[in-house]
């Protein structure tokens, strides 16, 4: 044994000696309500390369010796990648067919600007075939760079700004075509997203507070799409990220509040879900109105955002993520511990088949999100340069939206972790996947590089891609995560043999064999 591994050995037993709290919730099968602390931890292989400290956390000598470097990874392997200049990883990244469809970050010094189209049909060499740079949406894009799959269009919002593009990717998803490029009155994009339909879109805006619009584009006609209007929301409904039905008459709205915020903040008031009925848009109604079906709210993180639809054994859910957690409100960490908040964000797992009366059933939280670990982080060192670390739960996505067998989600500090969902009420960890840390590699269209910036922890935020491929061994077929972080650009992922070895159930089931 090296001296490095020997050190980094010591490092775990230590953290384990400290006795640090267990990682399951236990609860009977039978309970209406699961796991309400830590998910059960992976199991990895023997070869992986794997944290040493909680679940989750990039430890200050994994950082510092620059064990980070290196990366982690838990029952997942690498199989191709495309750097590039860096990503801005929260913004999309969108996928369709055999392409994937990356934003950076609109940096002066980046030679190619824009969003990235990148040809995945051979997965161990990903190549880029196209920079969407001809609208100030896809140069500048922010959360809502966003594909609707029926009608194989991509929609996105000029951050911070008016305009709104889409791209037509029907005849060729490597080449989109514009299709059109409008400017929307009073806009200032920030999130967004399509109805299920993809006759509608739905720009989020950057101010999110009482008082804020949420500007509603026609895109029946997506070579000429237009305006409908600025919907003014005086209380509560006010989407940070947002999804659909089905059928497009209710819209999951995340609303973002922090802790302590004042009353003309974009994050005031209470955090969680809105459920609106949006009957009236999708019917294009004269003179519609929005109206709130019900609400659920949480008082222990901050900035919710994503709220993603899923079926399971005949029950609805959505899977919901914050952003900040309680570190995001007035006081900072410190505060956040002091009041018995989450330090960072995580999901719930909410049931919604009565859609009035929503609650939560179960949270995807890992060691770093519980509460009684929160003092554990107010002595970590931050990034030079760049902050404070986050390990806050930023985006996931479901292998398929009936039945699920899993769950990828996206992070900002604690790369992209897999879940067994087939149990909504009890999911596990399988895997986990942290790219190397980019240190001070020079890349400009990265939303995490700047001059002067040590990053020793890679940001992985953004949706995660679930791809059916055939197998290596020329048998059935295996399933691929598509994952994009802000260092190491786009990266294939494949399920390690050993793995699948081991669960050859949950492969076949996932992969539909």
């Amino acid at each position: 044994m090296n001296k490095q591994k020997l050190v980094r050995a010591f490092a775990i037993a230590t953290v384990a000696l400290l006795g640090l709290l267990p990682s399951t919730s236990i609860s009977s099968a039978a309970d209406p309500i699961g796991s309400m602390g830590p998910v059960p931890k992976a199991h990895c292989g023997r070869f992986d390369w794997t944290e040493s400290g909680l679940q989750g956390q990039t430890t200050t000598w994994e950082r510092e010796s620059g064990d980070s470097e290196g990366g982690y990874n838990c029952n997942l392997e690498l199989v191709g990648q495309f750097r590039g200049e860096g990503a801005f990883s929260q913004d999309g990244p969108a996928f369709l067919d055999h392409c994937a469809y990356m934003a950076t970050e609109n940096d002066p010094l980046q030679q190619h600007p824009g969003v990235v189209v990148i040809d995945v049909s051979d997965p161990r060499h990903p190549r880029p075939t196209a920079y969407l740079d001809d609208t100030p949406a896809a140069l500048n894009p922010h959360e809502n760079l966003k594909v609707n799959l029926p009608r194989k269009l991509l929609g996105v919002a000029e951050s911070n700004g008016p305009n709104f593009a889409v791209y037509d990717l029907s005849k060729d998803c490597a080449h989109p075509i514009l299709a059109s490029s409008i400017t929307v009155p009073g806009s200032s994009g920030h999130m967004g997203g399509w109805a299920e339909d993809g006759m509608t879109y739905y720009i989020g805006q950057q101010f999110r507070g009482v008082g804020g619009i949420l500007p509603i584009i026609d895109v029946s006609d997506p070579y000429n799409a237009k305006w409908l209007l600025n919907w003014t929301f005086n209380g509560d409904g006010r989407p940070h990220d947002l999804s659909t039905n089905k059928d497009g008459t209710r819209l999951y709205a995340g609303q973002p509040g922090t802790f302590g915020a004042a009353p003309n903040n974009s994050s005031f008031g209470p955090d969680g879900l809105v459920i609106l009925d949006v009957s009236d848009i999708q019917f294009r109604r004269p003179n519609p109105e929005i109206r709130i079906v019900s609400k659920l709210f949480w008082d222990d993180q901050g900035q919710a955002e994503q709220m993603l639809l899923f079926f399971s054994n005949g029950r609805s859910y959505i899977i919901s993520t914050d952003e900040s957690g309680g570190q995001g409100g007035v006081g900072g960490l410190p505060a956040a511990c002091a009041r018995g908040a989450s330090p960072y964000g995580y999901s719930n797992i909410i049931d919604i088949t009565d859609e009035k009366n929503p609650k939560i059933v179960s949270k995807i939280m890992l060691e770093v999100h519980d509460p009684k670990n929160c003092e554990l982080f107010l002595n970590e060192p931050p990034e030079v340069g760049g902050g404070l670390l986050d390990y806050s739960t930023e985006r996931c996505n479901v292998d398929r939206p009936e039945n699920p067998t899993m769950v990828a989600c996206g992070s900002r500090g604690t790369g992209t972790r897999v879940y067994d969902i087939r149990d909504p009420l009890h999911p596990a960890e399988i895997a986990y996947w942290k790219g190397p840390a980019p240190r001070t590699d020079f890349l400009p269209g990265s939303g995490s590089w700047g001059p002067g910036v040590d990053r020793t922890v890679e940001k992985q935020a953004g949706l995660v891609n679930f791809h059916k491929v055939p197998a290596a061994d020329g048998h059935g077929r295996e399933l691929h995560l598509w994952v994009v972080g802000d260092g190491n650009g786009f990266q294939v992922l494949r399920f390690t043999n050993a793995f699948k070895a081991r669960h050859k159930d949950l492969m076949a089931e996932s992969v539909g064999e």
